[in-house]
């Protein structure tokens, strides 16, 4: 069994019993970019699938702020879904403008910008792409479809780097608090 990473013009495998840690370490060697990694507890995570469930059927929306450089997600922010919509979401803009504020006075930035879809893959669709502005934010989808049984193992929960219009899907390492 091996774990195996494609990048532009590499692949890199890392046979069982290697670290993941010794894999991006390869990854980073042979390429010179870092692979990239959200790092996120797992009550956050399930504090977002708790809100895709509640706002389903229709997409739910919301924020991980983190202290700013840090890369660190820390205090999830729910939103509202101005659109009240099953295909699209979008942050109110009165709502935005106050989290953007709060998140300055006390030296946050948006580590984690997340949604719900609930018909399709947990996967950027190319409206997502074309409204992401936070190339150091981690693009987060959960997929609510096929949920029936409401275990929180059975959302796909992904996430994504998003810049310039290129979509890179990245690992997750969840953490206990």
């Amino acid at each position: 069994m091996s774990v195996c990473f494609h990048l532009t013009g590499y692949s890199v495998s890392l046979l069982a019993g290697g670290s993941a840690q010794a894999l991006r370490d390869a990854c980073f060697h042979l390429t010179g970019y870092p692979v990239s990694v959200l790092t996120i507890g797992q009550a956050l995570r399930d504090a977002i699938i708790d809100h895709a469930r509640r706002d389903h059927p229709d997409e739910c929306c919301g924020m991980i702020a983190g202290p700013l450089g840090s890369d660190r997600a820390e205090r999830h922010i729910p939103m509202e879904n101005a659109e009240h919509s099953p295909t699209f979401y979008s942050f109110d803009t009165a709502e935005k403008l106050r989290v953007f504020r709060e998140m300055d006075d006390r030296d946050e930035e948006p580590v984690v910008i997340y949604h719900s879809h609930t018909s399709t893959e947990a996967y950027p669709s190319r409206t997502d792409v074309e409204y992401a502005s936070f190339p150091d934010a981690h693009y987060v989808l959960v997929s609510t479809r096929d949920t029936e049984s409401g275990d929180k193992d059975d959302f796909q929960f992904r996430s994504f780097r998003i810049v310039e219009g290129v979509i890179s899907e990245e690992e997750i390492e969840f953490v206990a608090e």
